[in-house]
């Protein structure tokens, strides 16, 4: 066999030794924990601060999650025409200054529900842009051929934050109080604000055609763009096939590890905190295998391997000394083969999307991906209330598996070891 070629295999230490990617990686990593630790402290303060009642935390975080739903394609086609850096920056700022202001509300008694849901929002909106900016700026800083190495690098961060900051903001209001909780997000996002506003590497910025074209119409074009093509497509199909199993497979778990398996408030902590390190062993090895075995391959395998573990957990029995160690081996699959999936599909969009579109297919399968997840939750719910827990679980477990299915019938089961080719140049219709 001969041996791979620079361009595919380039010097494992070269993405680490560009400044610039080292500080979005740095600022991607501050910002994915001060948003995931929000997630978990916004919440905490209304119960514990504000006696918040079940119905209006509900409403809470429904408030803090509809951006994501309701923005992710306008501010997919608003980021395409900015600087990427800019995004990240103000993002970072008005996070930090709306979180400073609810801490400050908060010591001085004058925060209520209404001031909170307010800034849930206005915090879970700018995430959105954040989010869809550090993407790509991703692909604006990096070569194309390190771009596997960059988002396991990115990926590894937000995986790892998704778990630790959750976990983070729950220490954080239990051992201080919850206006210091809410403190500390200030601090991550100033940190991402110092880190990120140091990249000094211009970027290109798509060119906008004469007389441009209004938002509405660049979200057709990221739409259209994304129906049309047959990667892309498979890429949204499978990810909303996955949505909605996982959300319901997860709102039938949440009722099946202390009901049916009698998990302490301890064991489904660690249960649960067990996707994060697979997750990160996932982003090390998304940085190899497909190169070497095929990007189709792994992208099956990895699905049919991580989400095909879920159905052994319906079958399990017994003390919580023998079920923490199996359902935290489940996790720790699933993390890794999740998170190899994440990192491998990320570096096929981006190669095959052009550069003055990104921002709008990211946010174009993100939302219809995301979009299944409410309809997910409440089939989940359902289906445990008139079938009980374990048939629902075993049921949600078996969609989960359309996923890979999709993606092996697809042009993504077929791909080799190289990426397909780019689209190349600004693209966008602009």
């Amino acid at each position: 066999m001969p041996s791979p070629s620079p361009s595919t295999s380039p010097p494992p230490s070269r993405l680490w030794r560009d400044r610039s990617f080292r500080r979005l990686w740095a600022g991607q990593t501050a910002s994915q924990f001060g948003e995931h630790t929000a997630v978990v402290v916004l919440p905490l303060v209304a119960v514990v601060t504000l006696g918040a009642e079940a119905g209006q935390l509900g409403a809470l975080r429904a408030a803090s999650q509809a951006p994501m739903l309701l923005l992710s394609l306008l501010v997919g086609a608003w980021v395409d025409r900015w600087r990427t850096r800019t995004v990240m920056v103000a993002a970072d700022a008005g996070r930090a200054v709306v979180l400073g202001a609810v801490a400050v509300a908060a010591f001085t008694g004058r925060l209520d529900l209404v001031s909170l849901a307010v800034a849930a929002v206005v915090v879970g909106t700018l995430s959105v842009f954040f989010d869809v900016a550090y993407q790509a700026s991703a692909v604006r800083l990096v070569a194309r051929d390190e771009l596997v190495r960059a988002n396991s690098a990115l990926e590894g961060s937000r995986s790892a934050a998704q778990t630790g900051g959750p976990a983070l903001g729950g220490v954080l209001v239990s051992l201080l109080s919850a206006p210091v909780a809410v403190a500390s997000g200030v601090v991550f996002f100033a940190v991402s604000f110092l880190s990120v506003r140091g990249i000094r590497r211009a970027e290109s910025v798509p060119r906008r055609a004469p007389g441009g074209s209004g938002v509405w119409s660049r979200v057709r074009d990221g739409w259209r763009f994304v129906v049309g093509d047959a990667a892309l497509r498979a890429v949204c199909v499978a990810s909303a096939a996955f949505q909605f199993a996982f959300s319901a497979a997860t709102t039938v778990y949440l009722l099946f590890l202390p009901r049916d398996l009698s998990l302490s408030g301890a064991g489904v902590g660690l249960v649960l905190a067990a996707v994060g390190p697979g997750a990160l062993v996932g982003s090390v090895l998304a940085a190899r295998l497909p190169r070497r075995f095929g990007y189709g391959r792994v992208l099956v395998t990895a699905a049919v391997v991580g989400d095909g573990v879920w159905l052994c957990v319906p079958a399990l029995h017994g003390s919580p000394a023998v079920t923490v160690p199996v359902l935290c081996g489940v996790g720790l699959v699933f993390g890794a083969g999740g998170q190899l999936v994440n990192v491998t599909v990320m570096a096929v969009r981006q190669t095959v999307t052009p550069d003055g579109m990104q921002a709008r297919v990211a946010a174009t399968v993100t939302c219809v991906g995301m979009g299944a997840t409410p309809l997910g939750s409440l089939l989940g719910g359902l289906l445990a209330e008139v079938w009980g827990t374990r048939p629902a679980l075993a049921v949600a477990a078996v969609g989960m598996l359309v996923s890979p299915v999709v993606m092996a019938v697809s042009p993504l089961g077929r791909l080799g070891r190289a990426l397909p080719p780019g689209s190349g140049g600004s693209g966008g219709g602009e």
